[in-house]
């Protein structure tokens, strides 16, 4: 992989008037494709500050991720969606996604939880502070939670809607939830234990992002994983950030996160040692996704930035 950065790119470093542009790009490995993009965004007046770039040594397939400077007085932002529309067509790009993340809406999300509130109540809270770049349409929950309670009332504090379906094995709601989810541009599982099946994954047709307790996929399944894995005496512990495929717990990884655990560990340090990996990996998948550091990589790999 090859890096080319200047510096970080922040707001008190660049010139009044301007603003951060990502760009996120696939294609067929070609000669010139990084000048062609140096020159699109220099040619209206724009300033590159990081590239990176991979091409794997079997595949000849360019992936890059770039941050510049971007004025919309010098460059209309529907002349940059257009100019990098174009850019796509001279390479014959798979992928190409450009935001403006001051200017661009945030990207509209659905959270599907069932009991366990950590890894639910850590997003909404990380939403409430801003360090989670997204609107929250809703929640989802096929658990039932009383008004007086802490999920609950941060969600009326900021008029957000709670959903409660309840499931059972031979009905799962997922007509209804499809209804819920229509509008928005991908969804979040934060400890849904329910399984989407395949009817309403091609349904919804866009990403889905879940968190899972174990390292290793699909590492002590079932009810209380914690525990399984404390009872195991593992020294070592994780969670993983993936996308929703067909296959259970199986899809492309996008983060993962470990912390050494030990024999001097309780079964409550240890839970609360891995719900906290949980909550810190979740968020992190969804703020890179966010920032356009995630690309498909083979059929059940990604490339993050």
């Amino acid at each position: 992989m090859l890096s080319l950065a200047r510096r970080p790119l922040s707001a008190a470093a660049m010139p009044a008037g301007d603003l951060l542009g990502i760009h996120l790009f696939q294609c067929p490995d070609a000669v010139g494709i990084v000048a062609k993009l140096s020159e699109c965004i220099a040619s209206r007046g724009g300033n590159i500050h990081s590239v990176d770039v991979f091409v794997p040594d079997d595949k000849p397939i360019f992936y890059s991720r770039s941050e510049f400077t971007y004025n919309p007085r010098l460059w209309p932002r529907d002349e940059l969606r257009n100019d990098f529309l174009n850019l796509s067509r001279c390479f014959s790009a798979q992928s190409s996604t450009v935001r403006v993340p001051d200017l661009d809406p945030k990207y509209e999300i659905l959270v599907l939880a069932s009991k366990q509130d950590h890894c639910l109540f850590d997003l909404l809270h990380r939403w409430q502070e801003g360090r989670l770049p997204v609107g929250i349409n809703g929640v989802i929950s096929n658990h039932d939670r009383p008004q007086d309670n802490h999920v609950r009332r941060l969600l009326q504090r900021h008029g957000i809607p709670y959903h409660y379906l309840p499931t059972t094995s031979g009905n799962k709601r997922e007509q209804e939830i499809l209804e819920l989810v229509q509008g928005t541009d991908f969804v979040v599982l934060a400890r849904y234990m329910q399984v989407l099946s395949e009817s309403f994954l091609k349904a919804y047709g866009k990403d889905i992002i879940n968190i899972h307790h174990g390292l290793l996929l699909p590492s002590f399944k079932g009810g209380h994983p914690s525990r399984q894995a404390f009872n195991a005496g593992v020294k070592l512990i994780g969670a993983t950030s993936h996308f929703v495929t067909p296959e259970l717990d199986a899809g492309p990884i996008i983060e993962q996160m470990v912390e050494r655990v030990s024999h001097r560990d309780t079964l409550q340090s240890f839970v609360v040692k891995s719900e906290n990996l949980e909550k810190q990996c979740l968020a992190e998948a969804i703020k890179s996704y966010c920032e356009l550091r995630v690309l498909p990589y083979e059929l059940k790999k990604t490339v993050v930035f």
